[in-house]
């Protein structure tokens, strides 16, 4: 199984958004540097993510994006939910005389699997994770705030 880069993209800014100071915004160039990737494609991500109710947009020289969810109230689940939808990883293709894709019994496997994914997902929140950060990376979100 395999997210997309902007699942990769999306978590990360989340918990660079996360650091920052209560409040302060961080623009656009500062998360696409740190994490090697173009403005305009994190932009994206970032539409994403504000049109999800997580994040909000600020305009303006000294813009940029913050959180406005509380970080104990979002999950991995819910920012992976938020860039690739929620469809199944896997959907049965089969469907002859001898199949009925509505009963599948590897679809049944599947399905099973990934609830349990997704239930670990759903319990790992940007709370949990921010407090395993390094004291570098919380130097330079807290150097790129405005």
């Amino acid at each position: 199984m395999k997210y997309s880069k902007a699942t990769n993209y999306a978590l990360h800014t989340m918990v660079f958004l996360a650091l920052a100071p209560n409040g302060k915004t961080i623009g656009v160039r500062p998360l696409a540097e740190i994490q090697k990737v173009s403005p305009t494609y994190l932009s994206k991500v970032l539409t994403k993510l504000v049109k999800a109710g997580f994040v909000e947009s600020t305009p303006g020289v000294n813009g940029g994006y913050k959180i406005v969810k509380n970080i104990k109230d979002i999950s991995f689940l819910e920012i992976i939910h938020a860039i690739e939808g929620t469809a199944s990883l896997f959907n049965c293709s089969l469907d002859n005389d001898l199949h009925n894709n509505h009963h599948c019994l590897i679809q049944e496997v599947m399905e099973k699997a990934e609830r349990k994914m997704e239930e670990h997902l759903k319990e790992q929140t940007l709370e949990a994770i921010i407090k395993k950060v390094d004291e570098k990376t919380i130097s330079f979100i807290n150097s790129e705030s405005s």
